[in-house]
């Protein structure tokens, strides 16, 4: 594996490393954990921002490494998730049934994915991006203050509104493709066409 190859893929495999932190302090519990929580979130959320720039910037953004990074996001999400239902259970319990509607929008997204293509999702669209933010800005939120309300909300509605674009996506697209940034472009890749650039997205 070239060095260039290696920058991004460490990056993308610290986000691993990161979660499995999360759970570590969580399960510890040392003083301030909840501070090391959301450092942790950040710097994931931080690596997830420039893996992909980063191998765009050295050439070496290939299928291979784009589904990484869509699966170990996974499993970094998860492991964040668990680990601050464990923090504030309370929060969790109040917004039981849209966050297990959530749950089962993400579960259709993957089973749509690997039903027509025998692949997982790695769309990275620019919609599921934003909505990431807000992910993040609610974790946070949750994890130091232990509620939310029209932050929950705003995530809430945005996932759902980019969990079925992507399945629009996946459906538009005739096959399989990673970095496919909304279903406009996925409708030009369909006809043909070439994705439009955009200087953080794909540039």
């Amino acid at each position: 594996m070239s060095l260039k190859y290696q920058i991004p893929t460490l990056l993308v495999y610290s986000r691993l490393l990161l979660g499995f932190l999360i759970v570590i302090v969580t399960l510890l519990q040392p003083q301030f954990f909840p501070i090391y929580t959301v450092l942790f979130l950040t710097l994931g959320l931080i690596s997830d921002i420039f893996d992909g720039i980063i191998a765009r910037h050295l050439g070496v953004s290939d299928e291979k490494l784009r589904r990484l990074d869509s699966n170990i996001d996974q499993i970094f999400f998860i492991c964040a998730i668990a680990s601050i239902y464990l923090q504030q259970p309370d929060f969790f319990k109040q917004y039981i049934w849209p966050i297990l509607i959530l749950i089962l929008f993400e579960v259709a997204i993957y089973m749509v994915s690997l039903i027509k293509f025998r692949k997982e999702v790695a769309t990275h669209s620019i919609g599921a991006k934003i909505w990431t933010l807000f992910l993040f800005a609610l974790l946070v939120q949750v994890t130091l203050t232990g509620h939310s309300q029209i932050l929950f909300w705003i995530m809430f509605w945005l996932g759902i509104l980019t969990r079925v674009e992507i399945i629009a996506i996946i459906l538009a697209l005739k096959q399989w493709q990673n970095d496919v940034p909304s279903l406009k472009q996925a409708l030009r890749i369909r006809k043909g066409l070439a994705v439009q650039k955009n200087r953080l997205f794909n540039g």
